[in-house]
C-alpha cells in the first residue's frame, strides 16, 4: 500500500514538521524508557544481591543445623570458660559453699605453728580449735602397669632321678582380651571416654601420649570392638527385659559409616533406638545398627514383643505396630479393632 504525497510544497513542509515533532516525542519517550530501564536494572541487581545474601545465610544456617560437624574444633573451645564465668558473675543470692560429697577420697593436711607465742604478753599459746576448709583435687589421666608374675614350679626329685621333669605354672585370672595389654580398667576407661564423654579416639591417643603411653587409634578401635563382643551377654539380658515391657518407644536416625564391607561411604546407614517408657522403674535403652530403614529392621528386633509401640508417623511402623497391639489385645483377652 502506497501513500500519495501532495504536490503542494507547503503541505509537504507541514508534514515534515509533524514527522519531526513526532520523532522528537518518540526520542524523548525512548530516553525516559532507557532511564526507567537503568533504574529497574539497578533495583533488580540490588534485589538479586539481597537474595544471594539471604540464600547464603540460609545455606549456612542449614549447614550449621543439619550439616556434618568436625570434632576437631568444637564450638566453645576457646571461649567456653569466659562465657560460663560471665554466667557465674551475675548477681545471685548466696546459699553457702556446696559441701563436697563424702564418698570422695580425702587427703588431710595439717598446718601448725612451731612456737606459738602471744604477741601481747609473750607467753606460750595452747591449741583451742581448728579451722577446716576443703579443696577439690583432680588428677589427670593416670596410667600404670600391672605386672603379672606367674610362678613356675618344678620337682627336685624328678630332676635328680628322671630324664625329664614337669614344670607347673600358676594360672592368672582370665583376661578380657587374651594376649592384649588392655586390662579391664583400661577397656572401661576407653569405652566411657568414647561413648559417654564423646571423645574421639585420636584425642584419646593424644591424652595417653601426654601420660607417656604411645598407642594407636587402630588399637583403641580394636579395644572398643572387643569390648562390645564381651558385652553381648549383658545386651541379651537387657533386650529380654526390654521386650517384656508393655510399652516401648522407637526412633531411627541416619549415621555415616566410612569403611563398611560392600557399601560405599556415601550410602546411608541407620541407628535404630528402642527404649522403655519414662515410667519404667529400670529403663533400658538399646541402639541397633542397621544398613537400611526398611520394615524388616524393627520387625526383626521386636520379635516376641507384645505391647504398644510409641513412634513417629514413619510408615514402616504401621504394620508392626498393629501386629504388636493385636497380640497385646489377644493376650489381655480384650476386643481389639484395627484402625
Amino acid at each position: 500500500m502506497t501513500t500519495e504525497l501532495p504536490d503542494d510544497i507547503e503541505q509537504l513542509k507541514q508534514m515534515q514538521a509533524n514527522l519531526q515533532r513526532e520523532n522528537q516525542v518518540l526520542n524523548s519517550k525512548n530516553i525516559d524508557l532507557d532511564t526507567d530501564n537503568k533504574i529497574l536494572s539497578a533495583k533488580n541487581k540490588k534485589l538479586q544481591n539481597s537474595l544471594n545474601i539471604a540464600l547464603e545465610q540460609l545455606k549456612l544456617n542449614r549447614k550449621k543445623e543439619f550439616g556434618s560437624r568436625s570434632e576437631k574444633m568444637p564450638k566453645g573451645t576457646f571461649n567456653e570458660a569466659e562465657e560460663n564465668q560471665s554466667e557465674e558473675s551475675k548477681p545471685r543470692v548466696r546459699k553457702g559453699r556446696k559441701i563436697l560429697p563424702e564418698h570422695l577420697e580425702r587427703e588431710e593436711k595439717s598446718y601448725v605453728i612451731d612456737t606459738p607465742t602471744c604477741s601481747c604478753c609473750g607467753h606460750d599459746m595452747h591449741e583451742c580449735g581448728e579451722q577446716i576448709s576443703e579443696q577439690v583435687k583432680i588428677i589427670p589421666e593416670k596410667i600404670s602397669v600391672i605386672k603379672h608374675k606367674q610362678i613356675k614350679y618344678a620337682c627336685r626329685a624328678c630332676e635328680a632321678t628322671s630324664i625329664s621333669s614337669s614344670v607347673v605354672t600358676a594360672s592368672k585370672p582370665a583376661q578380657p582380651i587374651p594376649g592384649s595389654i588392655a586390662s579391664p580398667e583400661a577397656l572401661a576407661a576407653v569405652v566411657v571416654a568414647k561413648y559417654c564423654d564423646a571423645l574421639p579416639l585420636y584425642r584419646l591417643t593424644d591424652i595417653f601420649s601426654r601420660g607417656g603411653l604411645e598407642i594407636t587409634r587402630g588399637t583403641l578401635a580394636n579395644w572398643c570392638i572387643k569390648s562390645a563382643e564381651l558385652l553381648n551377654p549383658l545386651l541379651a539380658v537387657m533386650k529380654t527385659h526390654l521386650l517384656a515391657q508393655s510399652t516401648l518407644c522407637a526412633d531411627e536416625t541416619t549415621i555415616q559409616v566410612l569403611d563398611e564391607k560392600d557399601r560405599t561411604p556415601q550410602q546411608k546407614s541407620y541407628m535404630w533406638v528402642y527404649r522403655s517408657n519414662e515410667y519404667t522403674a529400670k529403663p533400658v535403652v538399646i541402639y541397633d545398627y542397621q544398613p537400611s530403614r526398611a520394615r524388616r529392621c524393627p520387625k526383626a528386633f521386636l520379635t516376641g514383643f507384645a505391647g504398644y509401640l510409641q513412634c513417629d508417623g514413619y510408615s514402616v511402623y504401621e504394620i508392626s505396630m498393629i501386629l504388636f497391639q493385636l497380640v497385646a489385645g489377644l493376650m489381655q483377652d480384650v476386643n481389639f479393632t484395627m484402625p
